[in-house]
């Protein structure tokens, strides 16, 4: 190491140690409250812990705790025989056991409830490494899925080049296939590995009744007694996912080929009306109303989606010609029916069904049958998937389905950006367990028999006050010339709510220049008419004056176990990594 380097290095360490005494006015102030002659006692912590970080239950052994898990920290003279100083303190809140979710929550909700009141962590294709169009199909994306708690996986069944054995594949593009077989085994070993709550392989079905036989026996024999299959009958009622623990589900409909269905049409690549992602922002678009994606997307044809429900399970000619065993596996039965959207949305009080909707469908479906779909998901479960000319893998805006409460929301788990950030985020409550409880308002009608409207003007609940206070760590975890050749970064932060349209908004902060510890001590208020289904969304940026601003870490936390109080909120990359060192100290409160 040159002279001239290790100066360097030498004055960045000897800043960072400064960053706790330069820590923000409000941060200082706390401390000097809850301090004497500059030490923060066990008994002014528990106070703290109370009052600052609202732990209703804090304890004096809790306060202990948090003393006793700095220790490593007396090395650097910062941790006081007494109590914490100023820098252990700023140690502390700033540090990995300072989180803004209690990764003590764990499961929490009620989960003896039928599957339909769930939101269900759910995969679209869940095969395909890359794009829907010419990426290898493979094993290797269904595990990650299952490690993140994915609980619904979704593969595409066809027979092979010589019809007598079935791949996974992307039907007519250049996808290579992948064994059935080994997808199944990897579910197998893979499937609780996150979560112990069931797992749902939904088949898309381009199958002869022979291979379907064939596809039978090979579920059969891979899952065994994990496999749930209440017989031919459709169920009255969900069974719930506490009463499925470790079990496997399999969810289908007729296939569509051996039943005169509408074929789906080849798609062609140059017809993508879509926004090209090399046009879009690296982060993914920004979020917007449903109205105005409607009307952005009036020139699609939907017919150009392959994942229609097709003909009803009760036609006749379905139940000739499926073979009995594959029948007999179905847990979830799937099918539109005939008619329209109306018909579709159908409550049959004598058994319950999955609809499947592509996002399109959904989008112009709300404004019109709005509470229909509301009504429908109360005892039945709705699917929705992306639309077909999205090519790159990409997604869409979830909380359109959410708020109308669809449990099945498909997702390209490898399209990075907004969207699948915000899935992120709400699967990270209730223990990250892949199963997250509906709002009650979702579940029931009111007293007049009137179902939730998301586009009623509604009271506001509560407001969420958000304290930006500063960042640290891209120093490094980043290469010192990732966002700026000659000078430090320039960052500045963006904050804002995803959820119903009146709650939904972004805001910024302004923008530091050349700092590798940016101090924005600014404050934000969200007021929120439906906290159940809020995200909080944070990003960081660099600033670039010639070309698009660097992605610089994001994160997505569902604003119903955020926990009040200063935080240190991790940042992840994204592909929804977390980093090693880069967060954030913000603070929440719920005014």
């Amino acid at each position: 190491m040159s002279k001239q380097t290790y100066k360097v290095c030498f004055c960045f360490r000897r800043r960072f140690r400064l960053a706790s005494a330069e820590a923000p006015a409000d941060i200082k102030a706390i401390f000097e409250r809850y301090s004497d002659n500059g030490v923060m006692g066990v008994d002014q912590l528990q106070s703290f812990l109370l009052e600052v970080q609202k732990e209703e239950n804090a304890t004096v052994d809790d306060a202990l705790a948090i003393m006793n898990s700095l220790h490593e920290l007396k090395h650097l003279n910062i941790f006081h025989r007494r109590g914490l100083n100023l820098e252990a303190f700023f140690k502390y809140i700033f540090g990995d056991i300072n989180p803004p979710l209690n990764p003590k929550l764990g499961v929490h909700h009620d989960m003896n409830a039928p599957l339909s009141h769930y939101f269900i962590y759910t995969g679209h294709n869940s095969y395909l490494t890359g794009n829907q169009l010419s990426s290898d199909c493979s094993d290797a994306p269904i595990i990650n899925a299952l490690h993140r708690g994915v609980r619904v996986i979704e593969l595409d069944i066809w027979p092979n080049s010589t019809k007598d054995d079935i791949h996974v594949l992307h039907g007519r593009t250049l996808t290579t296939p992948v064994e059935l077989i080994k997808c199944l085994r990897s579910i197998k070993e893979n499937a609780f590995s996150a979560s112990e709550y069931p797992v749902v392989i939904t088949l898309e079905d381009h199958l002869t009744p022979d291979l379907q036989a064939k596809v039978a026996e090979m579920i059969n024999e891979t899952f065994g007694d994990m496999l749930f299959s209440p017989g031919v009958e459709c169920l009255r009622e969900f069974p719930s996912p506490e009463s499925l623990k470790k079990r496997v589900m399999i969810s289908t409909k007729p296939p569509k080929e051996y039943l005169q269905a509408k074929e789906a049409k080849v798609k062609e690549s140059g017809s993508n009306k879509g926004k090209d992602s090399s046009e879009e922002e690296a982060w993914g678009t920004e979020f917007t109303d449903f109205k105005d994606k409607i009307d952005d997307d009036k020139d699609d044809n939907l017919d150009e989606d392959d994942e229609d429900d097709g003909v009803d399970e009760e036609d006749p000619k379905s139940q000739e010609i499926a073979a009995p065993a594959y029948k007999r596996l179905i847990a979830i039965h799937a099918g539109k029916g005939k008619g329209g959207m109306q018909d579709w949305l159908r409550v049959d009080p004598e058994k319950v069904r999955r609809l499947s909707l592509s996002e399109q469908e959904l989008e112009k479906a709300v404004i019109t049958y709005g509470r229909d779909i509301v009504r429908f998901t109360q005892r039945n479960i709705l699917r929705v998937y992306p639309k077909g000319i999205r090519f790159d893998s990409s997604n869409y805006n979830p909380l359109i389905a959410w708020m109308h409460g669809a449990q099945m929301v498909a997702f390209n788990m490898q399209g990075y950006g907004r969207s699948l950030w915000s899935m992120h985020g709400m699967f990270r409550a209730n223990g990250g367990c892949g199963y997250v409880k509906k709002p009650d308002f979702l579940l029931r009608d009111g007293p007049l028999n009137e179902v939730f409207d998301p586009q009623a003007k509604l009271h506001v609940k509560t407001t969420l006050k958000v304290t930006v206070y500063m960042g640290e760590g891209w120093y490094y975890d980043f290469r010192h010339t990732h966002f700026d050749a000659y000078s430090p970064p320039d960052f500045y932060a963006r904050v804002g709510i995803a959820g119903v349209p009146s709650d939904t908004v972004m805001k910024k902060t302004k923008t530091l220049e050349d700092n590798w510890i940016p101090t924005w001590d600014e404050v934000f208020e969200y007021p929120l008419t439906v906290p159940e289904l809020a995200l909080l969304r944070i990003e960081v940026h660099e600033y670039d004056m010639s070309e698009k601003d660097d992605f610089a870490g994001q994160t997505c936390l569902p604003v119903s176990e955020l926990r009040q109080g200063i935080r240190a909120v991790p940042l992840h990359n994204r592909k929804g990594e977390k980093y090693k060192s880069v967060k954030l100290l913000m603070r929440f409160e719920f005014v």
